[in-house]
């Protein structure tokens, strides 16, 4: 009788065991560097003593952070008002800017670094509003998959930018192909039709931020428009009324205008050590203490994101830097 041979290899139990292992090991390395930075004061002073007071007394997280800071820092921490340090006129303690340097390419872009208790964000600002244009996925009547950020720069020559409209995104993969809500393109209106907060860009430049239908965009003269929500401010009246729903913190897209048609681009990093996300009520205060008279709210979470001079300003929750976008926001060079 034939003596049956033994299978080499490890046993398929063992190797799956190992690479459970390997994955619990990988993860909680990440968790170990997440917290680690979150609680480095000396990295993240204003961001780290915020985030301590949110902290329930014997929890993991807050023990991490005691080990972390020290007992007396963390209870002193814990203890003070604020540790924002208060921005001029801005009536709260906790937006902090650090204006960009002017003008510094020759393009008339500045961009700001801006500090709150629970985000950090960049505000680019574009006095001339004539280089500000809303693209929409050039691959829109065939169905093919949208752009990235980076690729819309490339393609319609500009310098910059940041993401625009939702999108359908089924399971969390959408390929940014089929937009949602209203979209206008050249002064034609693309798809949508029924009242919903829109963001769109009149032929002379003015931003507008409003609930309307297709018809009656285009009727208040709208050339550019795409839709999310919601409408912040309205002709210098704050109209966001307070909600619970998905207003929670989160990285966050939005645009505002000056009177003086100064365009302001704004991004907010968040699920990250250094940032949560904010709220709508900070994308306001925000917006107000650059005297914003318009601004509305755009796609978020992944999607959010800001490029200029080639490069990424910050760092995109996508692992891929950019998500495909149905359609951007972008800022044209001097001519």
């Amino acid at each position: 009788m034939a003596k049956r041979k033994r299978r080499r290899g490890f046993p398929v139990i063992l190797c799956v065991l190992l690479s459970l292992l390997a994955a619990g090991a990988a993860a909680g390395y990440t968790g170990y560097s997440w917290l680690n930075e979150k609680y480095d004061a000396a990295m993240h002073p204003y961001y780290t003593s915020e985030a301590v007071k949110k902290l329930a007394p014997g929890s993991f997280e807050y023990k991490f952070a005691e080990k972390k800071l020290g007992t007396a820092a963390l209870e002193s921490m814990r203890a003070e008002e604020s540790s924002m340090p208060a921005a001029e006129g801005s009536g709260r303690a906790d937006i902090v800017i650090e204006p960009g340097v002017k003008d510094v390419n020759g393009d008339g872009i500045v961009i700001d670094h801006i500090y709150g208790g629970t985000y950090e964000g960049y505000m680019m600002i574009v006095e001339d509003p004539s280089q500000v244009f809303i693209a929409v996925n050039p691959h829109l009547g065939s169905g093919g998959p949208a752009p990235m950020l980076d690729d819309y720069v490339d393609y319609f020559d500009a310098v910059g930018g940041i993401n625009g409209g939702g999108f359908e995104d089924v399971g969390g993969n959408g390929d940014g192909s089929i937009p949602a809500g209203i979209v206008i393109q050249d002064g034609r209106l693309i798809s949508g039709g029924a009242p919903q907060p829109i963001l769109g860009l009149t032929r002379d430049h003015k931003l507008v931020t409003t609930t309307a239908s297709g018809e009656q965009a285009l009727a208040m003269g709208v050339v550019e428009a795409v839709t999310f929500g919601p409408t912040f401010i309205e002709n210098g009246r704050v109209v966001y009324t307070p909600t619970a729903n998905l207003n929670m913190l989160n990285p966050r897209t939005a645009v505002g205008q000056q009177a003086d048609g100064t365009m302001l681009l704004l991004v907010i990093d968040g699920r990250g050590p250094s940032s949560f996300g904010a709220k709508y009520e900070d994308v306001i205060e925000i917006f107000q203490k650059y005297e914003a008279v318009n601004a509305g709210n755009l796609d978020g979470g992944n999607s959010s994101v800001m490029i200029y001079n080639g490069k990424y300003v910050h760092y995109p929750v996508s692992m891929y830097n950019s998500r495909n976008l149905p359609s951007v926001v972008l800022v044209r060079g001097k001519d």
